[in-house]
């Protein structure tokens, strides 16, 4: 698989380990989101979790200090440490973690350590107001824990759940220095959890917390293709539990982008690939307008599980000016996975918007789906792509 700029980028620091590559689970655009901080002075936990990269405003200042793009607590001068509770986007068997410290460079955490459980939803229910304040204007920055809430809160036993990343030390955040890779033991990823605990001792500075694993597959969607109640569901969707597998390119944009819960924010949050060189001098189009090029671009995704494809929606929201000129679908079953079963024939796109194909514009699918093929040609930029359809019985 090609390098992105952003891999080149990190390899000239801290080769992006595999398990990057797996679905992120803890951004905004991943529906992560902070339940709750000790601290938040002077910028609110919430931004840790920003989607894009950290940038830094020399002159920006606020009404409590200097402005930071991520999460910073006051110089603490009362006995414990800070920390924040994060509710991941679905429950996920976690394989790794990067915290990046990036322009934090005299008021970096200089040791930090995660923690993963799950939150019942009786005892999540007790943080609502929390969530709620957290979420209006500015959130919590200027502000801390009272008394009352950290009582409430420690009566939660958070500090006990299971040690995912002990305590380790952090790097100023340089551009050498800022990315920090840590990749969990076989017998932490085991454990499927929706919550996690992020302690800096005793306080200071984060720019991005990312979070890498495998979704859990949510057995309710099984149960339900057990019934007659059989519903479509998005079998490529990340939270459901699909992922990316493979890929061919990713210059500007990764494929694990077009299977997010949410709608693509800009071109970056999608899956957008570099000008194919073998484009030919002049280009030209079939009976059905449809460019004949002798090149393409593909992503591979494992379903959340066997299913029958009913639907296809492909977004090609904020792509504009090179958005691909068509694309096509084949399916693999599970026990014959190099084995391509055309989908869905080349059908044309157009810039910026949503198509939706079915019925006789997708081919007959004689045996469940476990996994899917998505070819765009020549190349170009996708935002999001949605598989409507039912899991197949069999694999309850």
């Amino acid at each position: 698989m090609a390098a992105s700029p952003a891999q080149e980028e990190k390899s000239t620091q801290t080769l992006a380990p595999d398990f990057t590559e797996l679905s992120e689970v803890a951004s905004i655009g991943s529906n992560g989101r902070v339940l709750f901080a000790t601290d938040d002075w002077f910028a609110p936990a919430e931004w840790m979790l920003k989607d894009g990269e950290p940038v830094f405003l020399p002159d920006e200042y606020t009404a409590y200090g200097k402005w930071m793009d991520g999460w910073e607590t006051r110089r603490k001068r009362l006995p414990g440490h800070d920390w924040c509770l994060i509710e991941l986007g679905a429950p996920t068997r976690v394989a790794g973690l990067l915290i990046d410290t990036g322009f934090f460079t005299g008021n970096y955490a200089p040791r930090v350590s995660v923690q993963g459980g799950t939150l019942d939803e009786t005892t999540r229910s007790m943080l609502e107001t929390s969530i709620t304040r957290r979420t209006e204007g500015d959130g919590m920055m200027g502000s801390g824990a009272s008394a009352d809430e950290l009582g409430m809160v420690n009566l939660l036993g958070t500090d006990r759940w299971a040690v995912l990343l002990p305590r380790v030390e952090l790097k100023p955040g340089y551009q050498a220095t800022r990315r920090h890779y840590f990749a969990l033991p076989d017998e932490k990823r085991q454990l499927v959890v929706r919550h996690l605990r992020v302690n800096m001792f005793p306080d200071g500075g984060i720019a991005r917390l990312r979070v890498f694993g495998s979704v859990q597959l949510d057995r309710k969607l099984l149960r339900r293709s057990e019934s007659s109640m059989a519903a479509k569901i998005d079998l490529i969707a990340m939270f459901n539990g699909g992922r990316c597998t493979e890929y061919s390119n990713a210059h500007y944009g990764h494929p694990r982008n077009l299977i997010k819960p949410s709608d693509g924010r800009n071109m970056g949050d999608g899956w957008e690939t570099a000008r194919r060189l073998d484009r030919p001098a002049v280009l030209m189009v079939d009976e059905n307008g449809i460019l004949q090029v002798p090149g393409c671009e593909w992503a591979i995704f494992a379903l959340a599980a066997p299913g029958w494809i009913e639907e296809v929606h492909v977004d090609t929201k904020h792509f504009k000016g090179n958005y691909p000129d068509s694309v096509r679908l084949e399916y693999a079953v599970l026990d014959e996975p190099d084995c391509w079963i055309p989908l869905m024939e080349a059908r044309k796109l157009s810039p910026d918007r949503m198509h939706v194909f079915r019925g006789a514009e997708l081919l007959v699918q004689k045996r469940a789906a476990g996994t899917v093929r998505l070819t765009m040609a020549p190349d170009g930029g996708i935002s999001r792509v949605r598989l409507m359809g039912t899991v197949a019985i069999e694999s309850s």
